[in-house]
Formats: C-alpha cells, sequence, structure tokens
C-alpha cells in the first residue's frame, strides 16, 4: 500500500482537473492505497511568498497539512490547466511555500546544492490544456512539464516523474472526457 498525495491546482472547483483527482484518488483507495487530496481552491493560504528565501514565512494550517502530506507519501500527483503556457499562479505559490521551510535550511550548509530532501518519492503530473498535445510539446517544448520535472521534482530529489496530458478541452464531447476520468482512474488503481 502506498501513500499518495494528489494536489488539485485549479483556482476554481468542479472542473475537468478535480474530476480528474478525484478519479486518480478514486482509483487509488480501490486498490487498497492511503490518498489524501488537496483542492487548492479549497485551502486558505497566501500563495505568494513574502521573502522569498531569505525569511521563513510560518505555513498556514492547510499548508501544513499539505507540508505533511508530502513528506510522508510516496507518490505525488499534480493536476493542473495549462494556462498562459505555464501552471496556474496558484499552484506555483502552493509549491514555493511548502517547499521554503526546507529549502532555507539547507541555506549556508555543507548541503546548500544537495536539495534532493523529498527522495524514494514518484510522482504524476496531469496537465488539460486548450491545444493539440503534440503543439504543446514539440512546438513550445512541453516548458511546463520540464519546469516541473526537471527545475522542481527532481530537484527536490522527487523521480520518476510520469505525465499524462489531455489535449483540446474545451471542444472535447463529454465522452471523451469520460475516458480520460477512466483513465486517470486507471492510473489511480496502479498507483502510476
Amino acid at each position: 500500500m502506498a501513500k499518495i498525495m494528489i494536489v488539485v491546482g485549479h483556482p476554481q472547483t468542479n472542473t475537468l482537473c478535480e474530476a480528474l483527482g478525484r478519479a486518480y484518488k478514486n482509483g487509488a483507495e480501490s486498490a487498497g492505497h492511503d490518498v489524501t487530496l488537496f483542492t487548492l481552491a479549497a485551502l486558505s493560504f497566501d500563495p505568494i511568498l513574502h521573502h522569498g528565501y531569505r525569511k521563513e514565512q510560518e505555513l498556514e494550517p492547510d499548508l501544513r497539512r499539505a507540508y505533511n502530506a508530502l513528506a510522508a507519501c510516496d507518490h505525488l500527483v499534480l493536476v493542473f490547466p495549462l494556462w498562459c503556457g505555464d501552471m496556474p499562479a496558484l499552484l506555483k505559490g502552493f509549491i514555493e511555500r511548502i517547499l521554503q521551510p526546507d529549502l532555507i535550511d539547507h541555506e549556508n550548509t555543507e548541503n546548500a546544492m544537495n536539495r534532493a530532501i523529498f527522495r524514494d518519492k514518484t510522482a504524476r503530473i496531469i496537465i488539460t490544456m486548450n491545444m493539440p498535445v503534440s503543439i504543446y510539446r514539440f512546438w513550445y517544448g512541453g516548458y511546463a512539464l520540464k519546469l516541473l520535472t526537471r527545475n522542481i521534482l527532481n530537484f527536490i530529489g522527487i523521480q520518476p516523474v510520469r505525465p499524462t496530458l489531455f489535449g483540446m478541452v474545451a471542444t472535447s464531447k463529454p465522452q471523451t472526457r469520460g475516458s480520460w476520468v477512466e483513465r486517470v482512474r486507471t492510473l489511480g488503481r496502479s498507483c502510476a
């Protein structure tokens, strides 16, 4: 049994991203995994890192719960829409805030360049978008996916990171979205 943390990074509720996050959770729980789901639209926290990494900003209760879930999990799932070629600002702020205490702790130490603070964890990134996935990957270079994989998750020790991308969401038919939800439920069952 794995401990799984799911973060839905859409700033609105009742979205396809939330349905995908819940499908992953349902699939994982049906396979006996322990799952904690965080829907950022429902959390109460300041997403702005006001002092950067110069001074620690105390975590609000919702962020403290999220940090504890991240520290305890074996597998992290991030679900979000592609906005302006990147993740929504709320998700970026969430990531910066929960990582800040550990990254500050490493400053000015012999481990300052070794930021692999969350080793032995894997991740799945699920991105929805209103363009064809092939255009996103090959024309735009999959920027948000690379940013999250290499510059954030691998940097803090989480690997491997596996992507699942769904394109042309705005014009997709209900049966197509339903098949995406089932695909994600299957991923949850296998904790992949």
